[in-house]
């Protein structure tokens, strides 16, 4: 196996040289926008010049390995291991100028996630975790905030791009637990709503739809920050809830109560 530290090291340093160039595009504010699946649904070039670089340099370092990532397509090299990138995680946010957006970067090795780096470059935060090796935030440790009851707990959620569409839009989740919690978030990024749980800023997460490049690094960071991250389909929609178990098992009855 490759050595872990020295490989997060240098995807923390990817991840931070990425996000001074996404703050500094936004202050320009002069980037293209397209739409992919929907009108809301967002990609600017600077997601994909995001992805590019970092791209560039898994090749220089890791030419061997296989790369996925949001923008483009998947780069089969036949390795056990595979780097999963969402380059811009808050597009949305991004095009709007609202300054949460996250760059995730993740290493999996033989379908398992081994690390994972997640930077907030207007907070200038930066997490990683090794598996096994605990959760980091700009090098120190972090923890869950271990809350057990849903009345007392500050919940994040967000809504898939199909919710006009879809039956399953979350809103008859959110509709329900929103009355059951302390309160409720929504940052348009789930890299920052799982790196949120993993430092014990919010309680707990849930999302449908979430892609596996919106979430490897983060379940990775939740998990070894003492958290339960629990994934599973309803209806052939993913669904992934994060915290401590607890909540994950209350938020976990609240949305199968609905919905099967």
């Amino acid at each position: 196996m490759i050595n872990l530290a020295d490989t997060v090291v240098l995807a923390k340093k990817m991840a931070i040289n990425v996000g001074k160039m996404q703050k500094q595009k936004l202050r320009k504010n002069n980037f293209k926008i397209n739409t992919k699946s929907t009108m809301s649904d967002l990609v600017t070039e600077i997601d994909l010049l995001s992805e590019d670089m970092i791209r560039a340099k898994i090749r220089n370092n890791y030419p061997e390995h296989n790369i996925m990532g949001e923008e483009n397509k998947f780069e089969d090299k036949k390795s056990d291991y595979t780097w999963v990138i969402d380059p811009l995680d808050g597009s949305n946010n991004y095009a709007s100028s609202y300054p949460i957006y996250c760059i995730s970067i993740a290493l999996k090795y033989k379908n398992e996630v081994v690390m994972g780096v997640i930077y907030i470059p207007e907070f200038d935060e930066i997490y990683s975790a090794i598996k096994g090796k605990g959760a980091y935030k700009s090098g120190k440790a972090i923890n869950i905030s271990h809350k057990t009851a849903l009345r007392h707990s500050l919940i994040a959620t967000g809504f898939p791009y199909d919710k006009n569409k879809s039956k399953i839009d979350n809103l008859a989740p959110f509709n329900k637990i929103l009355k059951e919690i302390r309160g409720l978030r929504r940052s348009g990024s789930a890299a920052f709503d799982l790196v949120s749980v993993a430092s014990g800023r919010i309680d707990a997460f849930w999302e449908f739809k979430l892609k596996e490049w919106d979430y490897a690094a983060g379940e990775l960071l939740v998990r070894e920050a003492g958290g339960k991250v629990y994934q599973s389909e309803i209806e052939g929609a993913p669904l992934l809830i994060a915290g401590s178990k607890e909540l994950v098992s209350e938020l976990r009855k609240i949305i199968e109560d609905i919905y099967l």
